[in-house]
């Protein structure tokens, strides 16, 4: 599973690729993270296009802050195009958690439950980790 990972989370992001790849979980779900950078998307990105490369690219979302506000705001652009078929976006509950080890941990985990489910978790919408 590709997970594109929110560009105000790189750092969080690092320590949970950190924490799949140190404990072993790559050999169960091969998750890989990519970030704005990796793939092209400038960071100044309004939610709505966020949302459409992920879609289009069958990729999750990881996020931490996209929120409500204005028609283009990921609850809207959810609310009027996810479908079935939709890809989730995974939330994480409070990002600045992650330098705590075992909040770590539980993220990973869900995180991996996630991938193993994956199409279980389509259409959906957003879902928050830990």
């Amino acid at each position: 599973m590709i997970v594109l990972v929110d560009y105000n989370i790189n750092r969080q992001a690092l320590l949970l690729a950190g924490r799949l790849t140190a404990g072993g979980w790559l050999e169960i779900a091969p998750i890989r993270l990519v970030t704005f950078r990796d793939i092209g998307l400038p960071e100044n990105s309004n939610d709505r296009v966020v949302w459409k490369f992920a879609q289009a690219n069958g990729m999750p979302l990881l996020t931490a802050n996209r929120n409500a506000k204005g028609e283009d705001s990921l609850e809207e652009v959810m609310r009027e195009e996810s479908s079935i078929t939709s890809f989730p976006i995974i939330t994480i509950s409070n990002a600045e958690r992650l330098n705590e080890y075992e909040y770590r941990d539980r993220c990973v985990e869900k995180l991996v439950e996630i991938a193993l489910d994956l199409p279980d978790f389509m259409g959906c919408g957003r879902l928050f980790i830990p």
